[in-house]
Order: structure tokens, then C-alpha cells, then sequence
């Protein structure tokens, strides 16, 4: 009895399927940068950035906005409502002091805030495969943090001000109507700031807009789901668990927000670079080698340093007790396997003449 059949039929099936394969691609490419990792330490270091930042917003605001407490609330609640999981219990107060101690607290605090854009900045790094020595140092990541930080501050105040500009002239029925379209709205720009700034300059920004328009959506659902998860469950644990239910929450709703995050550019890669269909089992596809090289070249650390990665041709049962059982499906896959490794030797032959053509414009020493 061969196991595998099922399988096999699947992976002729989602490779002749664009709409199948698609997603097989992007959930694979998610799998072989170890994203989900990426994840947890964006959830991580956003977790610890998350109240720092906060604290920036309201010491600012209160400076800014002195006498106006309506817009004040407006701005904070807003904030506050990208992060349902929080509910009622999060009372943030400003910074108080001289300005000396004001300006020495605030850059604390943002300093401190600069961990998940640091953590989000080498996820993306990974997911579109920069070598090691072409990404940011020390400096000029934080640098572009820093930027990360003030662009989406900015952005999200002044979309607050506009969307309450607009809706203050509506009824119920139209504050309602709207509000899910402003939402959504709103996270579009955002990610589409974030995936821009997030993200190496060689990427043109036409490039990104699947992932921006994913992203934008899965947020818009885990905002509602993470309202939904407060009212049910969170609301009743804490009785029984008080703030570490809080602390549990925030860490899932923070670790779900990058996986909607990084799921969203792997889609990007793998429609930019056509990374599809990619190989359930043997032989690899074109896509397959696409993705195992710039893994690969991920490693290239120093300047004029290359990796290289060939593949062999993969060999085919030629006997024993289950070569019968699957002499069927390998008739019927012959020709598609034949055509898969025509495309992967082209390709290997292309990727090898541009390395050496490389190599041969490198500056002798």
C-alpha cells in the first residue's frame, strides 16, 4: 500500500493550480525562513515596547494638546483601540519634570520602543532574503526605527483628527456605516507606511500592495476577534488570574499580529519573484530552487563572499516492494518531473553564468 499516493495526486493537483498553488507557495516560503519564530520576537520586543511608546504618545499630547481634552481623548483612545486586547485596564499617565527630565524620559522611552521595529525590520530582512552584508548596522537601523516610529505616530493622529472631522457631521446610522470602511482605510496607510519603511529600498513600493492589502485585513479581523476574545474570555479570567491573563493575551494578540504581518510579505516575495508552484514532494520546481539559492545567499556576510547551491538530479526507484505500487503514478507524472527539471537545470545554468560574470567584474586585490 503506498502512503504517499493521496499526497502525490495533491501535488500534481496544486502545482497545475495557480490558486492552489499559490498559497501552498507562500505558506512554505513562510515555513523556510522560519517566520514563525520572527513572530514570537516581534511579539516579544513589541510587548516591551508597547508601554513605552504609550508613554511617549500621552506626554506628548498633553504637551501639544493643553486645553484640549476632547481631542486629547480622541487621539488616546484611538491608540488604545488598535489594541482591543487591553480593554478598560490600561490607565496610561504622561511624563512629569523639568524639561530637562521630560526630554531625558522621552528618549528613554523611545529608545526603549525601538525593539520591535529593530525585530520587525530583520523579519523583513529574512522574508526577501538580504544578505548578511547588505543590510542595515547598528545605526542607521535604528535610525530608520526611529522614522518607523514618528511616521505612524504621525500618521495615525492625523487620520484620527480627519476620520473625526468627517463623522462629526453624521448621524448614528452614518457614523456607523462608516466606521468599518475609515478603519479600514486607516490600516491600509498604515501598513503601506510600515511595509515601505519596513522593508530594503531596492523593493519598488508597486511591489507591495497584496501584502499591504492582506495585512490591512487581517488586522481589521484580529481587532475583532481580539474584541470578541476580551468580552468572553479575558474579562472572565481575570477574576481568577487578574493581570497575568492580561499579560498572556497581549502576548498572543501581539504574536498573531506578526504572523498576519510576515504571512503578508511572503506574499509579496512569492508574487514578485513568481516563487510558485513549489514542490510538495520530488522533484523540486523551478520556484524550489529559486528559494533554497537566495536562502543561501542569506549568508553572504562579507563583500565578494558567494554562495552556491546546485541540486542533482533525483533518482527513481528502480525495484523493490513499493516501486510497483507507484509505477503508476510515476508514469503519470514523467513527463511533468522532466519538464520541472529542464526548467531547474535553465535556471541553474543562468544562475551560474551571472556568478561568474560576477566574478570576473570583481576588483582584483
Amino acid at each position: 500500500m503506498d502512503l504517499l499516493r493521496p499526497v502525490r495526486a495533491f501535488d500534481r493537483l496544486q502545482r497545475r493550480t495557480p490558486w492552489l498553488g499559490f498559497p501552498i507557495a507562500v505558506i512554505k516560503k513562510f515555513s523556510d525562513d522560519k517566520a514563525g519564530h520572527l513572530a514570537a520576537l516581534i511579539a516579544w520586543y513589541g510587548f516591551f515596547s508597547l508601554f513605552p511608546l504609550l508613554l511617549v504618545l500621552v506626554t506628548v499630547l498633553g504637551y501639544v494638546l493643553a486645553g484640549n481634552n476632547g481631542w486629547y481623548d480622541t487621539i488616546v483612545d484611538s491608540a488604545l483601540g488598535q489594541f482591543p486586547i487591553l480593554g478598560d485596564d490600561l490607565q496610561v499617565g504622561a511624563l512629569r519634570g523639568d524639561t530637562t527630565a521630560l526630554v531625558i524620559g522621552i528618549a528613554g522611552a523611545l529608545w526603549a520602543g525601538l525593539g520591535v521595529t529593530i525585530a520587525a525590520q530583520r523579519a523583513m530582512d529574512e522574508v526577501w532574503d538580504v544578505p548578511h552584508r547588505e543590510r542595515r548596522n547598528f545605526l542607521t537601523a535604528r535610525g530608520r526605527g526611529l522614522l518607523v516610529l514618528v511616521a505612524l505616530g504621525g500618521l495615525n493622529i492625523s487620520i484620527t483628527i480627519a476620520v473625526g472631522l468627517i463623522v462629526g457631521g453624521l448621524g448614528s446610522f452614518g457614523v456607523r456605516a462608516s466606521g468599518l470602511g475609515l478603519t479600514l482605510i486607516l490600516d491600509v496607510l498604515l501598513f503601506w507606511v510600515t511595509f515601505r519603511l519596513l522593508t530594503v529600498p531596492e523593493v519598488p513600493m508597486g511591489d507591495m500592495w497584496l501584502g499591504v492589502l492582506l495585512a490591512a485585513l487581517g488586522w481589521a479581523a484580529l481587532q475583532t476577534v481580539g474584541t470578541i476574545y476580551v468580552d468572553r474570555v479575558v474579562s472572565r479570567a481575570g477574576a481568577t488570574y487578574g493581570l497575568f491573563a492580561l499579560v498572556i493575551g497581549l502576548l498572543s494578540w501581539l504574536y498573531l499580529g506578526g504572523q498576519i504581518l510576515l504571512y503578508a510579505a511572503e506574499a509579496n516575495v512569492v508574487r514578485v519573484r513568481r516563487l510558485w508552484p513549489r514542490g510538495l514532494l520530488d522533484p523540486v520546481t523551478a520556484a524550489d530552487v529559486k528559494v533554497m539559492r537566495a536562502l543561501a545567499r542569506v549568508e553572504e556576510r562579507k563583500e565578494g563572499a558567494h554562495v552556491e547551491v546546485t541540486f542533482a538530479p533525483v533518482a527513481r526507484s528502480q525495484g523493490g516492494a513499493a516501486a510497483p505500487a507507484r509505477a503508476r503514478d510515476e508514469d503519470h507524472d514523467r513527463d511533468d518531473s522532466e519538464h520541472e527539471q529542464d526548467r531547474v537545470d535553465d535556471h541553474t545554468a543562468r544562475d551560474r553564468e551571472h556568478e561568474q560574470h560576477d566574478a570576473e567584474d570583481q576588483p582584483k586585490h
